[in-house]
C-alpha cells in the first residue's frame, strides 16, 4: 500500500482517498484501520457471507461506520459501502434480478466481442428510439429495487467485470447505449431520477452532500457502526472459502520470508546510506536502489487476492515464485554487503568495495521452488571463520544459533576470542527417512543487541589453546529398524521405555515413545500440568483452491512404532518423529525443540513440521496438526487479523465444519475461565479451528485434483516439500481477573508478542568468505586484536511494548544521482502493542514499557542525529495527524543547561504512527 500510494503520487499526481476491494475473499477489520490511518475517507467491499448481506440489507445497513473493537474514542472510524449481491459483474450489480441486469451488459450482444451470452436466455439489444422507453423503465425498476436496501437516495451501480474494457469498441458500445437510457430518464421529471456516469469519488461525494443536506433538515439517514471482521466468506450454502487459508503453503512461507528480509534490508539500507553518505561515499548502497524497489513491488504484487491466497494458475504461481526468489536473493546479497560496510562504520575504508565484499549470507536458496539450505562452514585447524549476526528487532536477543559445520571437532569464540559453550549434533535429512547428511549442527547461545550486530568465530577444536570443543549431543533412538546406523563420532543408546521427557529450566515435555507425539507439558514455575496431546490427521476433501469441503471429520494417520530420535545437549533438546502411517510412508515428520537459558526463546516450545504431501496417494487430502488440551475453552478461541489484533472466534454446530475455520496469519490461543492460556504462534499463514472444547487445529497443506468452480479452472497439485513452524506457549493469568464482556477483545501477553516477533523476524547470519580466514597461532594472538568487531547497536533503549514496524528510505530511486541530500527522505513506523497486563511476566525478562513523556524520538538512533521529524499518515502522504484521528505528538524544547529537542511518543495501545525524518552523522 505504501509503495503503491507513493507511486501514484509520483507518477500521476493522485492521492487516493477511496478504497475499492471487490474480490478479496472476506474482509479484515485491520484493513479498515490501515486505510483510515493512510488518509482514506471511504471504502467499498463485496465478498462477504451471503447471510450477512441478507441481514444487513433487511435493516438497510449495507453502508456503515467500520469501527475498531479496541478504539474507545472512535478515532479510527471509516465509512464502508458493502455491495449487496452475489457478484460484482453486470448481471449482479444493477439490481436483484440477474436475468434482467444481464440485458444491460451490451458487450454480450450477439455479433460483438464477448463470447459470454446471458445464461438466462435474454440477451441485450441495442437501445433505439423505438425501445428506449421500455428499456429505461426496466433498468430503472432494478435501480429502485436495489435502492430499498440502502438508507440514502444516492445509489451506486458499478458497470464492469474482470477483463473488461479492453477495447475502445466495448467502451463505446456500453457508453452509447447507457447514455441513451440516461438521457431518457433524466428528461422525464415524472420518473424522479437523475443518473450519470461517475467515479467512486463522485458517488461518495454525492452521498455526503445528501446526508449533509438532510442533516440540516433533521432527516439525515443514521448509519450504524459495526466492529469485527467478515470471515469466513461463503457465497452459497456449505461453500465456505476457508481452503485458501492454507492453499500452496510453500509460497505463503516464501511471502513471509521476503517480507521480513525486506524489512531488515530497508533498515540496513537506511543505516548504510546514512553512514556512507556522511563519509562522502555515494556509490553504496544507492547502487542497490533499483533492486530494493523491485523487492518492494514484487512483495506487493504477491499480496494480490489470487497471489498469497494460493489461488492462481500454475504458470502464474511460478512467475510469482520466480520474482520473489530473485528479490530474496538480491536482498540477502545486499544485506551481506551492508554488514561489511557497517561493521567498519568508524573506519576510513567504510563502504569501499573491499569492505562490502567481506561476507556472504549463511542461508541460500538455489531455486524458487525448493527450501532454503544452510551453507557449510569448514572448520580448519589454525583458522577461524567470522560469523556476524544481525538482529533487526528493537530488543536485545538471547538465542541459540545453529550453523552447519563439517566436523564435530569444532568450537566457538566470541569477539574477544573467549571460548563460548556450544553443542554439536548430527544433521539429519528432512524427509520420510532420517539419514545423516555427514554435516553437523553447531549451536551456541548468542546475545545480539537491538537493531545491531554481534560477531563470533568458528574454528577447529584441535587447537586447545583457543577454545573448548563443542559438547557432543546425547542420542537416544526409539523403534529403530535394523538398517539404522548411528552417526560416527556419536554414541547412540537404543531405548525401550514408554515415554520420553525433555526439559529446560522452565518446562518439561512428555512424548509417547511409540508415536513420538507430544502428550503433556509441565511448568516448573508453578508445577502445573497441561494435557497437551498432539496428533496428525487427514481430511478427505472435495474442495479446491478456494473452498474447503471436508467429507466428514479428520482421521489420525499415526500408527505405532515410528522412528523417534532424541537429541539432548546443553543448548537444545529435540524429539524428532517419523511416524508410521497407513500410506506406507509419512507425509509429515516433526521436530519438537526446547532451548536452554532464560530467554524468550526458552519459554516456548518450537514445533517444526516437514510436510511432503506428494503423490497420488494424497490426492484430495488435507493434512492438519491437532492439539487436544484440558483447557475449558467452551469452543471459543482467539485468532489474529493480519498480525495486528486478535478477534474472538466461536465454533457453531449449526454451520458446517468448514465454516468454523478461520485465517491465522500469526497467532491463535485458547483460554480457561481462570485465565490459563495456550497459544500457538505461526511463522506463516495457515487456517485454524477449535472444533471441540480445548482443541486447536492448524491446517498444514492440501492437495486437490478438482476445480471448485470459482474461476481457477484447475486443481492444486503443485505441492512442494515445506516446513511449517509453530511456537507453543502455556501461560497462567496471575491475577485470575478477566475483565470486560465475553465478546471484549482479548489481547496477547507481552511475552506472546515477543515470541511472535522473534519467530517472524529471525536473526540473519553472515559468514566471512574463505579468503577472509584468519590465522590463529598462540604466539600471534596479540596480533589479531585488530580483527575484533564485537557488539554494535544502532538504536537506543526501546520500551518492550513499542515495536519498530519499519525504518526505510521512502523513495530510493529519487536520490540516485542527487547532488544534495534530500530532507525528510526517511520513514519510520512505530506501533504501541496492546497487551494483557494480567500476564505480567514482562515478556519473560524485566523491561520498561511506554509511559507518557518517557520516549523521545530524537534519541532513537545511536551514532546518527535526527535533525527534523514530522508526523505523517501511514502512507507518508499526509502530515495532519489530528485529521487522521491521532493524538498530536508533543513537540517541545527543554532546557537543562542546554536546549534539547523533544518529540514524545503518546501513542495509545494498538496504534501505529508514521514519521518522516532526516538524519545527520554524529562526528
Amino acid at each position: 500500500m505504501m509503495e503503491g500510494n507513493l507511486w501514484l503520487l509520483d507518477t500521476v499526481g493522485v492521492v487516493p482517498k477511496n478504497a475499492w476491494a471487490i474480490d478479496p475473499f472476506g474482509h479484515s477489520a485491520t484493513m479498515a484501520y490501515l486505510l483510515q490511518r493512510m488518509g482514506f475517507k471511504n471504502m467499498l467491499i463485496q465478498r462477504t457471507h451471503y447471510e450477512v448481506k441478507k441481514a444487513l440489507a433487511l435493516e438497510q445497513n449495507l453502508e456503515f461506520i467500520w469501527r475498531q473493537s479496541w478504539d474507545s474514542e472512535n478515532s479510527s472510524d471509516i465509512f464502508c459501502h458493502m455491495m449487496p449481491f452475489y457478484s460484482y459483474d453486470v448481471p449482479h450489480t444493477c439490481g436483484p434480478e440477474p436475468a434482467v441486469c444481464c440485458q444491460f451488459d451490451y458487450w454480450r450482444m450477439p455479433g460483438h466481442g464477448s463470447f459470454s451470452r446471458c445464461p438466462w436466455g435474454f440477451n441485450p439489444v441495442e437501445t433505439t428510439a423505438d425501445n428506449v422507453r421500455e428499456r429505461a423503465t426496466k433498468l430503472l425498476d432494478q435501480y429502485r429495487k436495489k435502492s430499498t436496501l440502502y438508507k440514502s437516495n444516492t445509489l451506486l451501480v458499478p458497470l464492469g467485470d474482470d477483463f473488461r474494457y479492453g477495447s475502445l469498441e466495448e467502451a463505446e458500445l456500453q457508453f452509447r447505449n447507457y447514455q441513451a437510457l440516461f438521457d431518457y430518464i433524466n428528461s422525464r421529471s415524472e420518473l424522479k431520477s437523475q443518473i450519470q456516469f461517475g467515479t467512486l469519488e463522485d458517488y461518495f461525494s454525492a452521498l455526503r452532500d445528501e446526508v449533509e443536506h438532510d442533516h440540516n433538515r433533521h432527516e439525515a439517514p443514521r448509519f450504524p457502526s459495526l466492529s469485527g471482521d467478515f470471515f469466513t466468506y461463503a457465497d452459497r450454502v456449505q461453500h465456505y472459502w476457508s481452503g485458501y487459508y492454507v492453499s500452496r503453503p510453500f509460497y505463503k512461507a516464501i511471502d513471509r520470508v521476503l517480507e521480513e528480509s525486506l524489512r531488515a534490508a530497508d533498515i540496513l539500507f537506511f543505516l548504510s546510506h546514512s553512514y556512507c553518505q556522511a563519509n562522502d561515499y555515494q556509490s553504496f548502497p544507492l547502487s542497490f536502489s533499483k533492486q530494493l524497489v523491485a523487492a518492494r513491488r514484487n512483495l506487493a504484487l504477491f499480496q494480490h487476492h489470487d497471489g498469497v491466497t494460493g489461488t492462481a494458475r500454475d504458470h502464474v504461481v511460478v512467475d510469482y515464485g520466480t520474482r520473489m526468489h530473485k528479490s530474496l536473493s538480491e536482498l540477502q546479497s545486499f544485506m551481506a554487503a551492508s554488514v561489511g560496510a557497517l561493521s567498519n562504520r568508524n573506519s576510513t575504508g567504510i563502504c569501499d568495495a573491499d569492505q562490502i565484499s567481506l561476507f556472504e549470507p549463511e542461508q541460500t536458496r538455489s531455486r524458487h521452488d525448493i527450501l532454503a539450505s544452510k551453507k557449510l562452514v569448514e572448520a580448519v585447524n589454525g583458522k577461524a571463520i567470522k560469523v556476524v549476526l544481525f538482529n533487526s528487532l528493537e530488543e536485545n536477543l538471547e538465542q541459540v544459533i545453529t550453523i552447519l559445520v563439517n566436523t564435530p571437532a569444532t568450537c566457538v569464540l566470541d569477539s574477544d576470542w573467549a571460548s563460548v559453550s556450544s553443542q554439536v549434533s548430527p544433521d539429519w535429512t528432512q524427509g520420510t527417512n532420517y539419514l545423516v547428511t555427514g554435516m553437523h549442527r553447531l549451536q551456541w547461545q548468542a546475545s545480539i543487541p537491538p537493531m545491531g550486530f554481534q560477531t563470533y568465530f568458528i574454528t577447529s577444536s584441535e587447537n586447545k589453546t583457543f577454545c573448548n570443543q563443542a559438547v557432543l549431543a546425547n542420542l537416544k533412538i526409539f523403534n529403530a529398524g535394523k538398517d539404522f546406523i548411528c552417526p560416527p563420532s556419536y554414541v547412540c543408546s537404543f531405548e525401550t521405555q514408554k515415554t520420553i521427557r525433555i526439559s529446560n529450566k522452565h518446562q518439561t515435555l512428555t512424548f509417547s515413545s511409540r508415536s513420538g507425539m507430544l502428550q503433556d507439558l509441565k511448568s516448573h514455575k508453578d508445577g502445573s500440568h497441561t494435557n497437551l496431546v498432539e496428533d496428525l490427521c487427514l481430511y478427505s476433501s472435495e474442495g479446491g483452491a478456494y473452498l474447503f469441503l471436508p467429507q466428514g471429520q479428520a482421521t489420525s494417520i499415526i500408527d505405532s512404532d515410528g522412528l523417534v530420535l532424541v537429541t539432548e545437549g546443553p543448548m537444545m533438546h529435540e524429539v524428532s518423529s517419523i511416524p508410521n502411517t497407513p500410506y506406507g510412508h509419512t507425509p509429515v515428520t516433526r521436530r519438537a525443540r526446547l532451548f536452554a537459558g532464560d530467554s524468550v526463546q526458552s519459554l516456548s516450545v518450537e514445533m517444526e513440521y516437514h510436510v511432503e504431501l506428494l503423490g497420488n496417494a494424497f490426492n484430495n487430502k488435507e493434512i492438519i496438526t491437532r492439539f487436544k488440551t484440558d483447557i475449558n475453552s467452551e469452543k471459543v478461541f482467539y485468532s489474529d487479523l493480519n498480525g495486528f489484533q486478535t478477534i474472538r472466534r466461536e465454533t457453531y454446530d449449526k454451520i458446517p465444519l468448514q465454516g468454523n475455520y478461520y485465517p491465522m496469519p500469526l497467532l491463535a490461543f485458547l483460554q480457561d475461565p481462570d485465565g490459563r492460556r495456550f497459544s500457538v504462534h505461526s511463522r506463516q499463514a495457515v487456517g485454524v479451528a477449535s472444533l471441540k472444547n480445548g482443541y486447536l487445529e492448524m491446517m498444514l497443506d492440501r492437495r486437490l485434483t478438482r476445480d471448485d468452480g470459482r474461476g481457477l479452472e484447475q486443481g492444486v497439485v503443485d505441492n512442494h516439500p515445506t516446513n511449517v513452524v509453530f511456537h507453543l506457549l502455556i501461560e497462567s493469568n496471575i491475577t485470575y481477573l478477566l475483565t470486560g464482556s465475553s465478546s471484549a477483545p482479548r489481547l496477547p501477553s507481552l511475552l506472546s508478542h515477543r515470541v511472535g516477533a522473534q519467530l517472524n523476524y529471525p536473526v540473519h547470519a553472515f559468514l566471512g568468505k574463505p579468503e577472509q580466514l584468519f590465522h590463529m597461532k598462540a604466539e600471534t594472538k596479540n596480533l589479531i586484536a585488530n580483527l575484533k568487531v564485537g557488539s554494535v547497536s544502532f538504536i537506543s533503549s526501546f520500551p518492550c511494548d513499542l515495536h519498530l514496524v519499519s525504518l526505510k528510505i521512502l523513495r530510493p530511486l529519487s536520490i540516485l544521482g542527487a547532488v544534495t541530500p534530500k530532507k525528510l527522505q526517511f520513514g519510520l513506523l512505530l506501533q504501541r502493542r496492546g497487551w494483557d497486563p494480567s500476564y505480567c511476566r514482562k515478556g519473560g525478562t524485566n523491561c520498561k514499557t511506554v509511559a507518557n513523556g518517557s520516549f523521545n524520538l530524537f534519541d532513537l538512533l545511536t551514532g546518527l542525529t535526527i535533525s527534523e521529524i514530522r508526523n505523517t499518515s501511514l502512507n507518508f502522504l499526509h502530515e495532519d495527524a489530528l485529521a487522521l484521528g491521532y493524538i498530536e505528538q508533543l513537540h517541545r524544547k527543554q532546557t537543562a543547561g542546554i536546549s534539547k529537542r523533544k518529540v514524545v511518543i503518546n501513542l495509545k495501545p494498538m496504534e501505529i504512527q508514521a514519521f518522516k525524518f532526516a538524519v545527520e552523522l554524529v562526528r
